[in-house]
């Protein structure tokens, strides 16, 4: 069987039907690009994807790196993979002309990223962090500090990282007890540990930058006092080039359920007291010049948990489409064998996968849209409000496709039935890769305490208001369709956004009453409704964009059979996800109406 990292057709549909992608063109940005350009830099992304990447997936999960206590050794194959990608010019993807990137599109980058992570998500991690922290890097760093380290990572001659986590600390940055210590020097002495440091040691670059979290003696307590601080793994000498070992060390390797291939490492800094760190920004903004890497490590997060969700979906298809199994309840046993996707229940659990992770892309593709609008509009009033609606959605993005992405790896699983517990299928291991997701940058219980503890309030509940004018937008365009399916879809995400806005108004009301924690409980119920609603409003512009594609076909006699099937998987795709998907909602709201305290109200006595 073949290996299929994503739908092609679906890619095109999604960038150049639904989103007009190709009308960025027109923006002076991205001027010197063209649909064909765009598409070059997605051919050469899936080609390297397949060709450097894809091969070495299930021997990266088998061969784990190790480390012998003085360095980490990995199979050769990463290297590889990982200077090809960067030769290639994609860690630098987004990024100006001026800094040698290619100014391509967040939307395009999102897709190409996206054939990486498919086709290997421990390999494409380490360009992931590194094209991440760069970007934070060129915003808010020094320009000494983007002399030094800027250029040498956008190439892939040094690697970086994201140094949050302390082990007493978890998810709670406030509690971190790393310090730093301002010295006459131009720097400070960082000391501390940190760890689930991915990537934070191997031998893949030359360098390695430590993106660190830390405060500076005498900071205020809390989140307010801590401060965002570059700390290379080599200090570097005149010439730009690694000089002497910092003082930072690997005490460990952890070794995770998937994702085996990305170092997760538990990092010492300042041992001997000769940790060198250098200050990004101002003292005590380190938080929100950090968010900028995190907000864009929870959206890639979100990919990375569809795209395997879409592979997954995609072998298990195929698979379905080959295994000869049983027979329809009305033949008789001298009947051959059919094909288990003539299975209504297969079909079932192949749909479900479908509407998940296509859906899930679109979702995602949709965010990076907006960041290409926050980047490029001329209105500073539209930018804000695009900036808004971006907060409000960031947490919906990594929370649902984190969830739902799995959900498609565990029926992939089942699709193949008892091949799909074993090692000698691939879907056993997508599955493990993608269950970090909905831990990996912030878990998604966080996320839904995110959204109602604070998105959704934002500047009056302006993002939700934009939410709610977009999908009425698209809501009124579907009810003037010809498909009588649309129309009625339009009608039930109507609902849907009039429950949203009547329990948003209870809620609100609950916390004003300072019942907070009664309130914050349900969180989870919250972000339940919001994802799936907007999932299915990103369905209904599927929909549309499918009838739309469909009426071409017919109004100029094209019979083509692959794309008329295209079109019509999108529609019955988009039935599933109104028919069994949107209707859970229901209860999620049940149980904020009735303000349920059965979680709220249970003592740990009780278990």
């Amino acid at each position: 069987m073949s290996h299929k990292l994503l739908n092609s057709r679906d890619v095109e549909f999604q960038l150049y039907e639904v989103l007009n992608s190709a009308a960025l063109t027109q923006r002076p940005r991205f001027a010197e690009h063209s649909k064909e350009t765009f598409n070059a830099a997605i051919d050469t992304a899936k080609q390297i994807a397949t060709d450097l990447y894809a091969p070495h997936n299930a021997k990266l999960d088998a061969n784990e790196p190790q480390f012998d206590g003085k360095k980490v050794s990995m199979i050769p194959e990463v290297k590889t993979a990982f200077d090809a990608l960067a030769q290639a010019g994609f860690i630098a993807g987004r990024q100006d002309y001026e800094l040698e990137g290619m100014q391509l599109p967040e939307v395009i980058m999102a897709i190409c990223m996206g054939y990486f992570t498919a086709a290997n998500p421990s390999s494409s991690g380490y360009s992931f962090l590194t094209s991440a922290a760069a970007n934070l890097i060129n915003v808010f760093a020094s320009e000494p500090l983007k002399e030094k380290f800027l250029s040498p990572m956008l190439k892939g001659r040094f690697s970086g990282t994201m140094a949050l986590t302390e082990p007493h600390a978890g998810s709670s940055l406030a509690d971190i007890r790393t310090t730093a210590k301002q010295t006459d020097k131009g720097h400070y002495l960082i000391k501390g540990d940190k760890m689930y440091i991915s990537g934070g040691d191997h031998e893949l670059t030359e360098n390695i930058v430590h993106l660190v979290l830390a405060k500076i003696e005498g900071a205020p307590t809390g989140v307010k006092g801590i401060s965002l601080f570059l700390v290379p793994k080599f200090t570097l000498d005149k010439n730009g080039n690694p000089e002497k070992r910092n003082d930072v060390a690997l005490t460990g390797l952890i070794h995770k359920l998937g994702y085996r291939g990305t170092t997760s490492t538990a990092l010492s800094f300042g041992d001997n007291g000769d940790c060198v760190g250098y200050l990004i920004g101002e003292p005590h903004q380190g938080l929100r010049y950090m968010f900028q890497m995190m907000n864009e490590a929870r959206v890639g997060v979100a990919m990375g948990a569809t795209v395997i969700g879409y592979r997954g979906y995609l072998y298990s298809l195929e698979y379905a489409g080959e295994r000869l199994q049983g027979r329809h309840a009305t033949d008789g046993p001298e009947t051959s064998p059919i094909a288990i996707i003539e299975h209504a229940d297969v079909r079932r659990m192949l749909l479900a996968q479908k509407s998940y992770v296509e859906g899930g892309l679109s979702l995602c593709l949709y965010g990076a849209s907006l960041l290409d609008d926050i980047n490029t509009l001329s209105s500073p009033a539209e930018v804000k409000e695009t900036h808004t609606l971006l907060d409000l959605l960031t947490p919906v993005i990594k929370s649902w496709c984190s969830e739902f992405g799995p959900k498609a790896n565990d029926l992939a699983i089942q699709v193949l039935g008892g091949s799909g517990y074993t090692r000698e299928y691939p879907v056993e291991q997508y599955w493990r890769d993608n269950r970090l997701n909905p831990i990996h940058e912030g878990t998604n219980g966080i996320q839904a305490l995110d959204l109602l503890g604070r998105k959704v309030w934002q500047h009056n509940s302006l993002g939700l208001q934009l939410l709610g004018k977009r999908i009425q937008t698209d809501i009124q365009q579907a009810k003037s369709s010809g498909d009588g399916r649309i129309t009625e879809w339009a009608d039930e995400l109507g609902q849907a956004l009039l429950s949203i806005q009547k329990i948003t108004l209870q809620l609100g009301s609950d916390l004003a009453a300072k019942k907070v924690n009664e309130t914050l409980a349900n969180a989870a119920c919250y972000m339940n409704i919001i994802g799936k609603t907007v999932v299915a409003w990103l369905w209904l512009r599927q929909a549309i964009a499918a009838e739309s594609g469909l009426t071409r076909l017919s109004s100029t006699d094209n019979t083509n059979t692959e794309d008329n099937n295209f079109y019509q998987g999108k529609l019955q795709a988009a039935q599933y996800f109104y028919k069994w998907e949107l209707p859970s909602i229901e209860q999620d709201i049940k149980l904020l109406t009735d303000r349920d305290d059965s979680c709220y109200g249970m003592k740990k006595e009780w278990f």
